[in-house]
């Protein structure tokens, strides 16, 4: 791992970004209602992206399949759809759930951060798969500090995930970010051999893109045809957050929050 540590001066620009991501995501939050469809929710997030100078991190996104890239401004992942949802003419119903994901170059420096939006009337028992998935992300942020090392926080996480009876998603994993959107090292929210074997020691200057994403039922999943798109194993509903977050000498910064 070549970890990229970074100086005060280049986190604040990496607020910069995080708080236009912040801005993003909360037009998101007010739009997100029944009818409404996920196309237009990525178009008015492209509006407000190319409207503050910068650039979205995921459209044309490079795959695996030569002349293509990912699709769409947004991930907009909705109900049993874990990641890299993308945008349709599909409108979203009451009682969905909708994750988005944005991510910004502003000046050369990038954020990324994700929400799960409760739509209307949803169920109470995937009403509580998301506030417990955005528990465990608080619960990463609380245990943040410099000399700790990465498993520690990671292992908090799963266990709490788990003990509420949910399953932590192995195949993806948050990452490192700076100037650019992926940058080592990677970011499990359990914890794995290959973890323990090059496990990351967190001090002042690291930052790290931390998401958790947990399934209401298995911790499978599937990816389809298109490449993209991510969907659970047995089709129970998924959560996903993420924050942007900086080391710091007395414990952490979260850098999306929009401060």
């Amino acid at each position: 791992m070549a970890i990229k540590l970074k100086t005060p001066e280049q986190i604040e620009r990496m607020r910069a970004a995080g708080r236009l991501v912040h801005r993003v995501l909360q037009h998101c939050r007010e739009i997100c209602k029944p009818g409404v469809t996920t196309r237009f929710i990525d178009e008015e997030a492209d509006r407000l992206i190319r409207e503050a100078g910068a650039r979205g991190l995921f459209k044309n996104y490079p795959t695996y399949r030569p002349g293509e890239g990912f699709p769409s401004n947004l991930c907009i992942s909705v109900n049993d759809v874990v990641v890299h949802g993308i945008a349709s003419d599909t409108p979203i119903r009451d009682g969905d759930i909708v994750g988005i994901d944005c991510g910004v170059e502003l000046g050369g420096w990038c954020g990324d951060s994700a929400v799960t939006l409760m739509v209307g009337n949803v169920r109470p028992e995937v009403r509580r798969l998301v506030e417990t998935t955005r528990q465990v992300l608080d619960l990463a942020i609380e245990n943040i500090r410099p000399g700790r090392k990465w498993s520690q926080v990671a292992r908090l996480m799963q266990n709490y995930a788990e003990a509420h009876g949910y399953g932590v998603v192995r195949d993806f994993v948050g990452h490192g970010i700076g100037s650019k959107m992926h940058e080592d090292p990677k970011v499990p929210n359990f914890v794995s051999r290959e973890l323990l074997s090059d496990d990351i020691l967190l001090r002042e200057g690291v930052v790290l893109a931390v998401e958790p994403m947990c399934n209401l039922g298995t911790k499978e999943v599937i990816t389809l045809e298109d490449g993209w798109t991510v969907i659970t194993a047995d089709n129970a509903p998924s959560a996903h957050y993420e924050h942007t977050i900086a080391v710091t000498s007395s414990g952490c910064d979260v850098l999306t929050d929009g401060r």
